[in-house]
């Protein structure tokens, strides 16, 4: 249900004698369980609404009539509440992350709701009956499904998780309910690859385009695996035949279905796909065409500039800048850096890879780099070359519309620490990047 904290004035919920503390309890007889079912009948013109009134003179049921997407003027006090992860993953990087981080990191969250509202990923082995019609009722479209596999044996083990094996039916039911779907599958060398990713690829593919995509996603392996699952890295060999594999079933389906994470193309130190491989980009979250995106709004606004300035730009004070990104991100960043010492005089740009300490020197991604193994890089690199003039950090390092790291360390300690007090941060992808280059 929903207690409303705030009726507007002038508004159909006024007029309905709606007041502070009352709570909706349902929406055409069904039961109202969060904000969802509110927006979703917000959209409608007719239907009814049971109150629970504040002052304990019980439930009440009114008749609506409004104007399609017309809001009704209510606001709810928040709930913190959301649906959590029943499995045990082999393959769970929350298992993986050493004690002592913030809580938040150790919430695995498994919420449907967030799925359709934020992108989260959701493995549905939490799912009731009822929550798959309410999906299908309310269009929660799309969804993003960690899949994994269609084996159900193979899930279940996977997943630990004995309700992992119902994935087909769920994925038949919300397909054929009109729910469009994009899907994973985290890959666990000599697990769900090879034959098994081919025969979930196929079946997956029946269903498309409901069934959007599959995206292969490689396990993040950190140094906290002691005790877990066994599980190997990826290599060069693997990343080609797994490449390989994916362009065969993706000539097969005339589609380019299956999207492999940029981390198979840096491994196999193969070219990376075209921007038209990734269509809209529905899985770039996932690190699914994230490259690529940025390579080429960096390139087209660096072009751009030089045709608006005629050639070269200028910074107005020459400087020497370093561009903080993890291991994976530095094997192709190279080429586009010298374009842009080349275009911007006075420009002095380097690229900084720095290992990752904190996790384990096995996970590369600029994404998950801490405040510590940045300053630790810094301060080694003043040691051994000099002074900086500004450093430029990607926001995918701290959490979202805050400047703190996963370790916990904020933006203006690192600035402290380091003793660099120009320290930029680009969150608006290939162009703000150029952006912030040439920015003083």
């Amino acid at each position: 249900m929903l207690k409303i904290s705030k009726v507007k004035r002038n508004s159909i919920a006024k007029d309905l004698g709606l007041e502070k503390g009352d709570e909706i309890v349902a929406f055409d007889g069904y039961p109202c369980e969060d904000e969802l079912d509110y927006l979703y009948y917000c959209e409608s013109g007719e239907f009814t609404m049971t109150v629970r009134d504040h002052r304990g003179a019980g439930e009440t049921t009114v008749a609506v009539e409004k104007d399609e997407g017309e809001d009704l003027g209510l606001e709810f006090e928040k709930s913190n509440e959301i649906r959590t992860c029943h499995n045990r993953c082999v393959f769970c990087f929350v298992d993986q992350m050493p004690k002592g981080m913030r809580e938040s990191l150790y919430v695995k969250d498994d919420d449907y709701g967030m799925s359709f509202s934020c992108g989260n990923f959701v493995t549905l082995t939490n799912l009731s009956d009822d929550g798959l019609e309410r999906i299908i009722r309310l269009k929660l479209s799309p969804l993003y499904v960690s899949v994994h596999t269609l084996n159900p044996e193979l899930r279940v083990k996977l997943l630990r998780n004995r309700h992992a094996g119902k994935i087909v039916e769920q994925i038949d039911r919300l397909a054929k309910g009109g729910i469009t779907l994009h899907c994973q599958a985290v890959l666990v060398p000599g697990e769900n690859d090879g034959e098994e990713l081919k025969a979930t690829a196929r079946k997956l593919f029946a269903y498309y385009p409901m069934v959007a995509d599959l995206a292969c996603v490689p396990t993040g392996l950190t140094k906290y695996r002691v005790g877990l699952y066994p599980i190997s890295d990826v290599d060069k060999a693997y990343s080609e035949t797994l490449l390989d594999t994916i362009d065969e079933l993706n000539a097969e389906f005339g589609v380019n279905f299956v999207q492999p994470a940029d981390e198979y193309f840096i491994k196999a130190e193969r070219p990376l796909k075209p921007t038209e491989f990734y269509g809209d980009f529905e899985q770039i979250e996932n690190g699914i065409g994230m490259t690529t995106k940025f390579l080429d709004e960096a390139g087209r606004a660096l072009t751009a500039l030089v045709a608006e300035k005629q050639g070269a730009c200028k910074v107005k004070a020459p400087k020497k800048m370093l561009i903080v990104c993890g291991v994976s991100a530095s094997k192709v960043l190279g080429e586009l850096v010298d374009r842009c010492n080349r275009a911007i005089d006075g420009l002095q740009a380097e690229i900084l890879a720095v290992k990752n300490r904190f996790f384990g020197e096995t996970v590369t991604c600029t994404g998950l780099l801490t405040g510590v193994d940045i300053l630790d890089a810094l301060l080694q690199y003043k040691s051994e070359q000099g002074a900086v003039d500004e450093v430029l950090l990607s926001g995918d390092t701290m959490k979202e519309f805050e400047e703190v790291f996963l370790c916990g360390m904020t933006l203006s300690e690192l600035k402290k620490k380091s003793g660099v007090e120009h320290i930029k941060v680009n969150r608006d992808g290939g162009y703000g990047f150029v952006q912030l280059l040439l920015e003083d």
